[in-house]
């Protein structure tokens, strides 16, 4: 699969079949993420991946209803961290910029990209998922306060084809200076 086909066919699926996801598989999108770029090389992006029946239903529960209701039937669930005060920041400790910690939620966004991205290309669905019940979270998968959790990701086979919603014209995003 081409790039831009991966770009135009990945979708959120919220429905999914009862089939397992090889290992390697999940490992190689978890490779693809690691190799998206991040501040000063700092690679902040953590994942706790939940495979198991006992795993799955445990991190299940840390999410909303009808985020649980997304997820029925996922055979994999990956929560994504960043590490605290490392992209963005100066060995010393202090912020480089406004943004501080934002630099890791960035490059974690690109990481993120990356393994939907690859999921696509290997014939995986995905439905990235922010409502989450961090505590939860940190409860099950021994997280560390030197961590924060940004979201969890369902992983499997689709049991649909959903539709791409309507997307803005570039008119209505992107501005060219040309002086």
């Amino acid at each position: 699969m081409e790039l831009q086909e991966a770009i135009t066919t990945r979708r959120s699926v919220r429905h999914y079949l009862a089939q397992e996801v090889e290992k390697d598989k999940i490992e190689a999108m978890i490779q693809a993420a690691a190799c998206a770029p991040s501040w000063k090389n700092s690679q902040v992006t953590r994942y706790y991946v939940a495979q198991g029946p006992k795993a799955l239903t445990k991190t299940a529960e840390a999410l909303p209803e009808f985020n649980r209701q997304n997820v029925q039937g996922a055979p994999v669930l990956i929560v994504l961290t960043i590490v605290l005060n490392r992209s963005g920041f100066d060995r010393d400790g202090r912020p480089s910029n406004e943004l501080g910690n934002g630099w890791g939620y960035y490059d974690c966004g690109l990481q993120t990209m990356n393994l939907l991205l690859k999921a696509t290309e290997l014939g995986l669905s995905t439905l990235v998922m922010g409502i989450r019940d961090e505590k939860k979270l940190r409860e099950l998968f021994g997280i560390p306060d030197t961590e924060s959790v940004v979201s969890v990701i369902s992983i499997g086979y689709s049991d649909s084809e959903p539709q791409m919603p309507k997307r803005k014209p570039l008119s209505e995003i992107a501005q060219f200076f040309e002086e």
